[in-house]
C-alpha cells in the first residue's frame, strides 16, 4: 500500500502486524484475512468498509475515523475505541472477539453486537441507546453510568448491570438475565 487514498478495493492476506500505517483514507474497501495485530492505524479514515476474518488485536486507533465500518469474524482483543474520532463514528460487530476492549464515553447508538465475546470490556459512560447485544457473552464487562435505554439484552448472557447507576428505561432483558441486574443485592433467583 503506497497510495494515500483507496476506493472500492479489496485487500487480502496483508500482514501489517506491529507496523505503522497512518494518514490513509479507505472508502468502500474490504479487508479479508489481514493481520493488523499491534499495528498503529492512527489517523486513518475508514468509511463504509468491511473487515472479515481479520486480526486487529491491540491495534492502535488514535484519531482514526470509523464511519459505518463492519467487523465480521474478527479478533479485536484489547482495542481502545475511546481514542477514535467521534465524528460519524459508526461500527457493527458480528462473531467477533472483543474481550478487553475499551468503549469509554463512546456514542454507540443503535450499534449491533451479534454472536460476540465481549468479556472484561469497558462501556463506562458510553451511550448504547437502542444497541443490540445478540447472543453476546458480557462476562465481567463494565457498565458504569452507561446509557442503556432501549438496549436489547434478551439473548446476551453473563452480564452484571447495576440499575441504580445505569440508565435502563425500556431496555429489554430475558427472565434468565434478571440475575445480572440483581447481583449486587444478593438475591437468590430460582
Amino acid at each position: 500500500m503506497q497510495e494515500q487514498s483507496y476506493d472500492y478495493q479489496t485487500f487480502e492476506k496483508l500482514d501489517y502486524s506491529g507496523k505503522k500505517l497512518n494518514g490513509r483514507e479507505f472508502i468502500d474497501c474490504t479487508f479479508k484475512h489481514c493481520n493488523f495485530a499491534n499495528a498503529d492505524l492512527s489517523r486513518n479514515e475508514f468509511t463504509d468498509c468491511v473487515f472479515e476474518d481479520c486480526n486487529l488485536s491491540m491495534a492502535k486507533l488514535t484519531a482514526a475515523k470509523l464511519a459505518n465500518v463492519t467487523f465480521r469474524n474478527c479478533k479485536l482483543i484489547g482495542v481502545s475505541f475511546m481514542s477514535c474520532n467521534d465524528f460519524l463514528f459508526e461500527v457493527s460487530f458480528r462473531n467477533c472477539a472483543l474481550d478487553l476492549t475499551d468503549f469509554y464515553k463512546k456514542k454507540l447508538k443503535k450499534t449491533t453486537f451479534q454472536d460476540c465475546s465481549i468479556k472484561e470490556a469497558n462501556f463506562a459512560e458510553a451511550d448504547l441507546t437502542e444497541a443490540k447485544f445478540l447472543n453476546c457473552d458480557l462476562h465481567q464487562t463494565t457498565f458504569d453510568r452507561t446509557n442503556l435505554e432501549k438496549a436489547d439484552f434478551t439473548s446476551a448472557y453473563n452480564y452484571t448491570i447495576d440499575p441504580e447507576i445505569n440508565r435502563l428505561k425500556k431496555a429489554k432483558f430475558s427472565v434468565n438475565g434478571l440475575a445480572g441486574l440483581l447481583e449486587k443485592y444478593g438475591i437468590e433467583i430460582r
